[in-house]
């Protein structure tokens, strides 16, 4: 079982990385949300050790964060 967390999290970042690379036409903002929620999802998912509720939850929470850091000053 640990062998399939271990993927599933590799998995996910290399998913998240991946994104990132996409996000050449978006504003300041819209790339930090996405980065946030990346993030948020990573961290969920590692703290709850892969629950889904853990990983969507720290993904909305990484994305209001990540949305709040990229607003123009």
């Amino acid at each position: 079982m640990k062998t399939i967390q271990k993927f599933a999290f590799s998995m996910t970042a290399a998913v998240v990385l991946l994104s990132a690379a996409g996000c050449e036409g978006m504003s300041r903002q819209d790339r930090s949300t996405v980065i946030g929620a990346g993030a948020g999802a990573v961290g969920g998912a590692v703290l709850t050790g892969g629950s889904t509720l853990g990983t969507v939850g720290g993904a909305a929470v990484g994305g209001v964060i990540g949305n709040e850091v990229g607003k123009n000053k």
